[in-house]
């Protein structure tokens, strides 16, 4: 198993909860974590049809069968248990006495907030980030994932990026050496035929994976809920719905803007990002690397992937992320806003492999605005030179940060 940032966490504050809970997308490795994090627990799975009807039947009697030192994989699929749990752990109240997961947040966020309030510490998992997959050195804190890295750079580095948009992140692909598009394919049909038809009531699956193509053809921009609705031939208040279904299942997730009034009139519109570009690749229909190279979406798709991964970094640190975009109505943006304590740090993000000086305009002009307390700011960039590291703005080749 590769190391994950996230384990650090949790062994932190293990002891002081009587449970743990690791949510997150299907298949981004919470069960693996939770194992390797508890090896002396017993390990029941609700995917299992006879562990589920006990569970089901008889929810006070399975735990008193099963003691303590429990991990309940896919706990959301027996939702009668988790007051039976509270009472359980009310009169033991031992530290991570139950161990649960779930792929689908919002259930097992819902039955958290009524029956374990205070009694549980909830952790999002989400597929590997880079420094992960790489074995490099894990983020302990905020001030590690905004450090400037050393990272060399190679003459296959252009080629490097590009397979990485394209497989993804998801665990497995990697650990198992599968073929992505094969995978990821698989993983996008379990996801609509199994997952939202448990969730939800489509008549007509097809409209759906229609949808989340069309969400992933608008994966960095503006949230336009009217177009999807015309494109996909379903209501608003439908896009609505199975936008949030997205993002409660670690599909997607949406960057709100930042409303700091610096006199301007802003945008207040959230704009949308997928957290995997191997799953948003297959939903483009690429279907191997060097198709990336030249498709219109490039840019997006490389946005997507350095948001992304700060996105997944603060999760996996167990802090949640405060980021932002900013947009006037003029025209005038900042890609990401990153919000630390009583930092504030912008980011711009360029696909250009060359660097240009104008790359550092928008910051300049954004950190001019009266009100404005940001001191640094960073252009990431595909290039390999560092541009002005001890100025108000560097730009960065993207693995340095």
């Amino acid at each position: 198993m590769l190391p994950r940032t996230l384990a650090s966490p949790i062994r932190r504050y293990r002891r002081q909860y009587p449970v743990v809970a690791i949510v997150g997308p299907r298949q981004s490795g919470k069960t693996t974590l939770a194992r390797h994090l508890f090896p002396g627990h017993r390990y029941l799975s609700m995917e299992n049809l006879d562990t589920r009807h006990m569970a089901e039947d008889d929810p006070r009697g399975f735990l008193d069968d099963n003691g303590g030192n429990l991990i309940l994989d896919e706990i959301q699929r027996v939702p009668s248990i988790f007051s039976y749990l509270q009472e359980r752990v009310d009169f033991e109240d031992s530290p991570s006495s139950y161990v649960l997961t779930g792929s689908q947040q919002f259930l097992l966020m819902e039955r958290v907030t009524q029956s374990l309030a205070g009694r549980i510490a909830t952790y999002q998992l989400y597929p590997f980030t880079l420094n992960e997959l790489r074995r490099a050195r894990l983020d302990r804190d905020m001030d590690a994932i905004l450090q400037i890295k050393t990272v060399p750079g190679g003459d296959g580095e252009e080629e490097d990026l590009c397979r990485i948009l394209f497989s993804g992140m998801y665990p497995r692909i990697h650990d198992k050496r599968l073929d992505p598009e094969k995978w990821i394919e698989n993983y996008i049909l379990t996801y609509v035929e199994r997952d939202i038809r448990s969730l939800v009531n489509i008549s007509n699956l097809k409209t759906f994976e229609t949808f989340i193509k069309i969400c992933a053809s608008m994966s960095g921009q503006l949230v336009n809920q009217a177009a999807i609705s015309n494109a996909a031939g379903i209501s608003q208040p439908t896009v609505k719905k199975w936008l949030s279904l997205m993002e409660a299942s670690g599909i997607v997730f949406f960057l709100r803007p930042h409303h700091r009034n610096f006199k301007k009139r802003l945008i207040k519109t959230p704009k949308l990002y997928f957290v995997d570009t191997g799953v948003l690749s297959s939903l483009l229909s690429i279907r191997n690397p060097g198709q990336l190279k030249t498709h219109p979406l490039f840019g997006n798709i490389f946005e997507t992937f350095i948001i992304s991964e700060f996105y997944k970094r603060i999760h996996h640190i167990g802090e949640r992320p405060h980021l932002y975009f900013w947009r006037d109505r003029t025209g005038n943006e900042i890609d990401l806003i990153i919000e630390s304590g009583s930092r504030i740090i912008p980011i711009e993000i360029k696909s250009s492999r060359t660097y240009s000086p104008a790359f550092k305009a928008g910051l300049s002009r954004w950190m001019r605005l009266e009100g404005n307390t940001a001191r640094k700011g960073f252009v990431l960039y595909r290039g390999r030179e560092t541009v002005g590291k001890t100025s108000d703005i560097a730009a960065l080749p993207w693995r340095r940060m």
